[in-house]
């Protein structure tokens, strides 16, 4: 299997700064799903970091246009309308990509298109940020994708990773993708949403005990959940992630905390929210989480 058109769809922070490089060197085999004003304004381009990034664009109308693989970077409150915005694009063959934040995404995918391969993923490490002159980042950070066991790589993935490589993103393959997956959730879970109530940067979560407290509190109900689903994130887990959270800028914002700040609709649903539909349905509380819920929609409400 061998795949040659690749569409985006999502163009926030992170998907530009993917779009930089698949347009770099793979050029017009690398399309934006995008109409509209929103497409006649990504075809005048982007600037990322000094670059002027400016991508052929196409339609959720266009016809003739057909994808090998499709790629999620939106928001999961917009995957449904992206979802719809792809269906001239697909064909028998189209393989699918996830890098949404939480663990729902890659079922709504599966759920639309049944009949076609959708691969599990996440973005680690960027820390994209749009600022007045465009796009700033100083990690690109990896891609790891995947199907649920790695153990032995399927035709999909193997030509996922060559296009992948081709368009110079860094990638991997996980063994366990679901592991990695309950696992970045877990830290979105607790830094995210603690971050978007209490306006803390990465370095008071080391430098607060009380908001360090909260943090493992939080992820604590992540792994009581995933131990009731199987999945293998643990203690071990959650101070691997403290240990690197001192590496990281202590000013630095999380993707929810910029979103409060911009007035945007925020992922509480698809992080506390789904917390406490998973609890619900294995008879585990979620205190914690049940809280952070209620905050943090009330601080969109008054935004």
């Amino acid at each position: 299997m061998k795949i040659k058109n690749v569409a985006l769809v999502g163009f926030g922070a992170i998907g530009c700064v993917y779009a930089k490089n698949f347009v770099k060197n793979i050029g017009d085999d690398f399309a934006v799903v995008a109409e509209g004003k929103r497409a006649e304004k990504i075809k005048k381009g982007v600037i990322v970091n000094g670059e002027r990034v400016v991508p052929r664009v196409v339609g959720p109308s266009e016809e003739g246009y057909k994808a090998d693989l499709i790629i999620f970077t939106v928001k999961n409150y917009h995957l449904q309308q992206a979802l719809s915005d792809v269906k001239n694009m697909v064909t028998d063959k189209t393989v699918f990509l996830t890098v949404l934040n939480g663990v729902t995404a890659r079922d709504e995918i599966v759920e639309a298109y049944p009949e076609n391969r959708a691969l599990y993923g996440l973005g680690m490490g960027i820390d994209a940020v749009r600022t007045d002159e465009g796009i700033s980042c100083s990690c690109e950070g990896t891609i790891q994708f995947g199907d649920a066991d790695n153990t032995c790589l399927s035709d999909e993935v193997k030509a996922v990773k060559a296009v992948l490589d081709r368009a110079g993103v860094t990638n991997e393959v996980c063994p366990d993708m679901i592991r990695a997956i309950w696992n970045k959730w877990m830290i979105n879970v607790s830094t995210n949403q603690l971050s978007a109530i209490t306006g803390a940067g990465y370095g008071s979560f080391l430098a607060v005990p009380e908001l360090n407290r909260a943090m493992h509190e939080v992820m604590t109900e992540v792994i009581t959940l995933a131990r009731s689903k199987n999945i293998n994130i643990t203690e071990d887990d959650a101070f691997a992630y403290e240990k690197k959270l001192a590496g990281f800028d202590p000013a630095g914002k999380t993707s929810m905390l910029q979103d409060v700040e911009a007035k945007r609709q925020t992922e509480v649903d698809y992080f506390a929210g789904t917390v406490i539909k998973f609890g619900r349905e294995a008879g585990v509380p979620t205190p914690w989480n049940d809280r952070i819920y209620l905050l943090i929609k009330t601080i969109e409400k008054l935004s």
